[in-house]
């Protein structure tokens, strides 16, 4: 176990690439999903071909059982903002579906989350996808040694609020991940920058917008889980582990490691 900074885990470099093998699972099996994701499926099949990705490779998901949890990934349709539980709702041209995904690898955590439209959607769909992804993206390349968690936070709103009137739904938050999946700080998407813990080489931290297309008043179904939009207008929610290393950012649960957003954007790859 690395060392412990102020009460957030703080991992070895060889702790870090176990992370990143666990993150590579994720990131296959989100790919597998949105390959196979069409309408006219239920959102249980998608949890069965997740349940069967993640376990092919080796790994444990991480949610299932979590504090009760009943399935592989969470599923989360149109209005669903996160926590969406997979059962026999029918997927439908038109569609979109957040998937969010966890996986353990030797006691390691990875987590992500992507959006997926199913068919023709709305323009104003394509671009609540579109801005929700990049307010990830401007989120982690904000990251960087020295800096404070909340710079993080301050580039996902600054993004968000210069795209639009969008809803940045403020409970369900960011977190620190490693040895669980989710661990301090948390990590929101407003706020102003310079504040919380420092950031600091192996530090791990999963950055996920919830953006709507409305209000970002919310409220959850009976069921103790699913998170929906109380006006119910769509939601987007995208997610990428990270970790910060020496040599920069190296995103864990992205398949090339975050290296071409990140020279995109300005910000140094750590990956190895």
């Amino acid at each position: 176990m690395g060392l412990w900074h102020r009460g957030v885990e703080i991992k070895t470099p060889e702790q870090i690439k176990a992370m990143r093998r666990a993150g590579l699972v994720v990131g296959e099996t989100l790919a597998e999903l949105r390959d196979a994701v069409r309408p006219g499926m239920t959102t249980a099949d998608l949890d069965a071909i997740a349940a069967d990705a993640i376990r092919s490779r080796g790994a444990t998901p991480s949610f299932l059982g979590y504090h009760g949890f009943p399935a592989s990934i969470c599923a989360s349709v149109d209005e669903v903002i996160v926590h969406g539980i997979p059962g026999d709702r029918v997927l439908a041209d038109g569609d979109i579906i957040s998937i969010d995904c966890g996986a353990i690898v030797d006691g390691w955590h990875g987590d992500s989350a992507i959006t997926v439209a199913l068919g023709e959607v709305p323009e104003q769909v394509t671009e609540l996808l579109r801005v929700t992804e990049e307010a990830m993206w401007r989120g982690i390349a904000a990251a960087h040694l020295g800096g404070r968690v909340t710079d993080i936070s301050h580039a996902v709103e600054a993004f968000v609020r210069g795209q639009g009137s969008y809803g940045i739904v403020e409970e369900y938050v960011g977190h620190g991940i490693g040895s669980a999946m989710h661990q301090p700080p948390n990590v929101p998407n407003y706020g102003r920058p310079g504040r919380g813990p420092k950031l600091v080489r192996g530090l791990a931290l999963a950055v996920e917008p919830m953006i709507t297309l409305g209000s970002p008043d919310n409220e959850v179904l009976e069921d103790d889980w699913t998170v929906v939009t109380t006006d119910g207008s769509w939601a987007a929610h995208f997610e990428h582990t990270f970790a910060l290393t020496s040599e920069g950012l190296w995103v864990l649960t992205a398949l090339d490691g975050g290296e071409e957003a990140l020279a995109r954007l300005g910000a140094p790859y750590g990956g190895r």
